[in-house]
């Protein structure tokens, strides 16, 4: 990658880009395809609220985050690159490499799972990754499909270096953030390493035991350790208790063995003089020439394999405020919506003639959740922590015409119920995250990492006055 220009390189402002579409989300963050008015590139932009960092305590993962990409540079072509960044009054905004063909999970989840030569291949150019974060002395702690990005070449990029760690660091901070994580776990449960659980010591060894967990995923589809809750999950990692498909390639399950062991020196690779040799000459890499991996698999380059391109539309002012951030997540939590050449002041949500619903109803059928809907046309959804018990759930909220308020585990795609309709029914917005759905029965207790609990109530209410509409005259 060439190293930034003099144009990449001066003080930015958020006027100096378009932005265009919401194509990430974090726990406190949001990522946004934008374009450079200048030169007309295209990078990732990822915003952070400053209230957010605050009030959530996270100055000190945004600051890390921040000196691993810059440690990262552009020398490694598997990583996502950090081009510059700036801040305003409310944001901070890192600007970074925008990888036009989407995450790894996507993929698998779309195909079902990969071949052998095709998980061989992606195997391959995360071990590459993963020797060099040793050689920077990077451990990334969060390794995860979500967080494998590809490329408009169909290369790995790894993203999301918020829960990394510098090996050598001042130790005490190192220990009070494993006893952050360990009390207020974000992620998916699937990818941790034992070590990780028991708040020991984190190693380069801790992306090995990831490592061994993606491979599984794909060639299966399905992660190693599955579990009604976080808890379970954690307990048969703890266990190691997860099993292979009779289908399963005898090569990938020997890999898989030797890199998920419990102990971190156990690990294959985890010792090596020479980072990773023993993984490079493990038998199922035998045709490797890591050197040269060559082209991606042919595999991807069928067009069904190949995603919806993301356009930004001409018409767009540069710049990034609190009304452009609304709107642009709006959409983004109803993708399927046709553009507006101009929506009427006050539309609400449920607004929507035949002809739209029609219309809509046509094109989402390209939306993942589509078959878990019932038919019902998808009016809003997004990402919520949904809490009962000890452990929150994350689950993907979704608001339908009938109505409907259906919630989906998302990384099992699996559909877990749906807070029920009556005329009671009643939202309650605690703060810009937290909201209740009160029903006769139950009190809903949500939660929006990314703030956006009043928008939630608003479509909710607006939904049950299309429904109940004498309610709303009484």
């Amino acid at each position: 990658m060439p190293p930034p220009t003099e144009e990449l390189v001066r003080k930015r402002t958020s006027e100096d880009f378009v932005f265009g579409r919401v194509i990430g989300e974090g726990s406190f963050s949001t990522v946004y395809l934008a374009k450079d008015v200048h030169t007309n590139r295209e990078f990732a932009i990822k915003v952070l609220e400053k209230r957010h960092i605050i009030r959530e305590k996270k100055t000190e993962y945004v600051t890390r985050e921040k000196k691993i990409l810059l440690t990262l540079g552009s020398s490694c072509k598997y990583f996502v690159h950090l081009y510059f960044t700036f801040q305003d009054t409310d944001r901070l905004y890192f600007v970074l490499t925008y990888a036009k063909n989407g995450e790894l999970l996507q993929q698998i989840n779309k195909d079902t799972c990969f071949s052998v030569e095709c998980t061989k291949y992606y195997s391959a150019e995360l071990v590459l990754a993963l020797e060099y974060l040793n050689a920077k002395g990077i451990v990334h702690r969060d390794l995860k499909p979500e967080n494998v990005l590809f490329d408009e070449n169909w290369h790995i990029l790894i993203t999301d270096f918020g829960s990394a760690k510098m090996l050598g660091e001042d130790k005490s901070s190192d220990e009070e953030n494993q006893r952050r994580r360990k009390y207020s776990f974000v992620g998916t449960a699937q990818y941790v390493s034992p070590e990780i659980l028991n708040d020991a010591e984190s190693t380069c060894a801790s992306d090995l035991w990831a490592l061994g967990c993606i491979i599984y995923q794909m060639l299966t589809g399905q992660m190693p350790f599955r579990g009604a809750s976080e808890y379970l999950i954690f307990q048969k990692i703890l266990k190691l208790d997860y099993e292979f498909p009779q289908s399963f390639d005898k090569n990938a399950e020997d890999l898989v063995k030797k890199l998920l062991v419990i102990a971190p020196s156990g690990r294959l690779g985890a010792t090596d003089q020479v980072p990773y040799k023993s993984i490079q000459e493990h038998k199922f890499f035998r045709d490797i020439k890591w050197d040269n991996l060559g082209p991606p698999p042919k595999f991807f380059n069928k067009s069904d394999s190949e995603p919806e391109m993301v356009i930004i539309p001409d018409d767009l002012e540069p710049g990034l405020d609190e009304e452009k951030a609304s709107r642009l997540h709006f959409e983004m939590l109803s993708p399927q919506t046709p553009p507006r050449k101009k929506s009427e002041p006050n539309r609400k949500i449920t607004d929507l003639n035949q002809e739209e619903i029609e219309q809509r109803l046509e094109l989402q059928k390209s939306n993942v959740y589509h078959e878990l809907v019932e038919g019902n046309l998808i009016l809003k959804q997004g990402i919520i922590e949904k809490k009962k018990g000890i452990f929150p759930k994350r689950r993907m909220l979704l608001l339908t015409f009938g109505p409907h308020l259906y919630y989906v585990d998302p990384v099992t795609m699996i559909l877990k119920g749906e807070i029920p309709w009556s005329e009671d029914l009643r939202t309650e917005a605690k703060n810009f995250k937290k909201f209740f759905v009160h029903t006769p029965n139950r009190i809903y207790y949500l939660e929006d990492p990314d703030g956006y609990a009043l928008e939630w109530c608003k479509a909710i209410d607006e939904v049950k006055a299309h429904y109940y509409p004498s309610l709303q005259d009484s």
